[in-house]
Order: structure tokens, then C-alpha cells, then sequence
């Protein structure tokens, strides 16, 4: 006899199974971004990093774009403006578990990136025309994209805005080359890191999240319901 996937025990299941596969996503990710950490500082000259970082200059149309994006993802405006206003969006709609999700998931991240610029202490770009902290490797500007990336993704479960989020993640790694704040293997590094921290938060509030989720969707459908039943009677 095959379960009713709507039961209270299917439901669990899946639950546990979403936030056991964000951890192992996240960890990996993680992982993964420390592993190209150690190779760029083992590899002081990373060929592909120089390539880049002198092809990149055929784009130089693009810099006022680009010097718009440093100021957009980094510094006071990415660190308080952008997961504040997201904390407000998810009060509005009565999800305080997302709230708590933004501000956790945003922290962790900044926090990760600062640890590994520590650890790593990778000399910036030469030719550097933005001014940026210590710390080469990873890109902060990159990890808070692919941060808020994942947290819009995980709070709004369609194709579309993990689509947006992922081309939003490539025009930021993109613009901090362009400036040449950063090295090819700082963005990658940085989407990796900033995405990995954001699933193993997500991981760790998926019950929470999920549960919110399902009630706001049954407030949403309950207007429709009201006039339909109006309509009846």
C-alpha cells in the first residue's frame, strides 16, 4: 500500500530529506571553495587568473556598469541595506523564520569570507582601480550574490528566480574582474563559499522554513476559497 504523499509522515520525510541534502550541498561547497583556496596559494600563478585578468580589459565599455555593481554588492549597502530590506519583505508577509533566515544566512556568510581572506591572505590585482580590504581570495561582492541567490531561491522555490539568482552571481563575478578587484578563482571561490554558508543555514531552518512556507501559501489560497463560497451561497 503506497503512502499518501499529503500525510503528516510523507511530509516529515521530505522535509528531513531537503535539509539533509542542503547540508551535504553546503558542506561540499564549502569544501570546494577552500580546496581552490589552497590551489590558487600553492599555485601563486594561476595561468588561467592571468589570462583573465588581461582579456577582461576588452570589456572596458562595460566599467560603469561594473563600478555600479562594487557599490551594489558590497560595503554598508550589502552588508545592512540589502539583508535589512529583506528582513522587512519577510515580516510584511509574516514569515519570520525567513526573516531569521536572511539575517543568519547573510552573517555566515560575511563571516566565512572574512575567515578565509584571513587564512589565505591573497594579494589583490595589480591593477586594481576600486578600493577594496585585505584579502584577495574569496570575493566577498561574489559570495553575498550567490548568498542572496540561494536565500531568494529557498524563500521562492521557482525556476525563475533561481535563474535570476544565477545570472545575477555571473554579472557580479564578472564586474569584479572587470574592475580588477578580484582574480578569475576569487569569484569562483566566493559564489562557492557564499552559496555553501546559505544551504547550511537553510539546512538547519528547513523545518521552520517549510512550515512557514506551507502556511503562507494556504493564507494566500484562502481569499479565493471565501469568494467562491460567497458565490455558492
Amino acid at each position: 500500500m503506497r503512502a499518501d504523499p499529503e500525510s503528516p509522515r510523507a511530509v516529515d520525510d521530505a522535509v528531513i530529506t531537503t535539509a539533509l541534502q542542503r547540508l551535504i550541498v553546503g558542506v561540499l561547497l564549502v569544501a570546494a571553495a577552500i580546496a581552490v583556496g589552497i590551489l590558487v596559494v600553492v599555485e601563486a600563478d594561476v595561468d588561467l587568473d592571468e589570462w583573465w585578468n588581461g582579456f577582461v580589459s576588452t570589456f572596458a565599455f562595460l566599467r560603469p556598469l561594473a563600478l555600479g555593481m562594487d557599490f551594489l554588492g558590497g560595503g554598508w549597502f550589502a552588508t545592512f541595506v540589502v539583508p535589512l530590506f529583506g528582513v522587512a519583505l519577510m515580516l510584511s508577509l509574516r514569515r519570520p523564520w525567513g526573516a531569521v533566515f536572511v539575517v543568519i544566512a547573510s552573517a555566515a556568510s560575511a563571516g566565512g569570507v572574512q575567515l578565509l581572506k584571513a587564512m589565505f591572505g591573497r594579494a589583490r590585482p595589480e591593477d586594481m582601480i576600486v578600493v577594496s580590504d585585505h584579502g584577495s581570495f574569496p570575493s566577498g561582492h561574489t559570495a553575498n550574490a550567490a548568498t542572496l541567490a540561494v536565500i531568494a531561491t529557498v524563500l521562492v522555490p521557482r525556476v525563475w528566480v533561481a535563474l535570476v539568482g544565477t545570472a545575477w552571481v555571473f554579472a557580479m563575478a564578472f564586474s569584479r574582474t572587470e574592475v580588477h578587484a578580484h582574480w578569475l578563482s576569487d569569484t569562483v571561490g566566493g559564489a562557492l563559499v557564499g552559496a555553501g554558508f546559505a544551504l547550511i543555514v537553510a539546512a538547519a531552518l528547513t523545518p521552520r522554513l517549510a512550515a512557514e512556507g506551507d502556511q503562507a501559501s494556504a493564507v494566500g489560497r484562502r481569499p479565493y476559497r471565501s469568494v467562491r463560497t460567497g458565490a455558492s451561497a
